[in-house]
């Protein structure tokens, strides 16, 4: 199986056992993240009460590959900015898809916004 981007929602899907979180836990093998997107997922789990330190080591569990979020992501989400605005994706739903679009490979989401994007990347809803 290729590998496979997961959006911050897809991790937050799987961790909280919401419709479709099979679907990411399939994935976890051969998954990876953008530091943007685990930012997310670690202020998500603390805004519900999980201590910082437990939050990561829940996100740390799920054994997925962190890239960067360095210049050339930044720019690359920047490029994405102008066809994605209609849609109201913000930095991080950006930062994942740019990921994806570098690594060429799927972005796997629980958005369905992005069901109707053109961005270069192969969109996979979780749902």
């Amino acid at each position: 199986m290729s590998r496979v981007v997961l959006d911050a929602s897809a991790v937050l899907a799987l961790l909280n056992r919401e419709t479709g979180w099979q679907n990411a836990e399939a994935v976890l093998g051969d998954g990876c993240i953008s530091s943007v997107n685990v930012c997310e997922v670690l202020a998500r789990l603390v805004e519900r009460g999980v201590p910082e330190k437990a939050a990561w080591e829940i996100f740390h569990a799920l054994e997925l590959e962190s890239f960067p979020f360095d210049d050339a992501q930044a720019r690359e989400a920047a490029r994405l900015r102008a066809g994605t605005r209609k849609h109201g994706l913000p930095l991080g739903d950006r930062a994942c898809l740019a990921l994806a679009r570098s690594l060429k490979r799927p972005a796997l989401t629980a958005d369905r916004a992005w069901s109707n994007l053109d961005a270069g990347v192969d969109v996979r809803l979780l749902r």
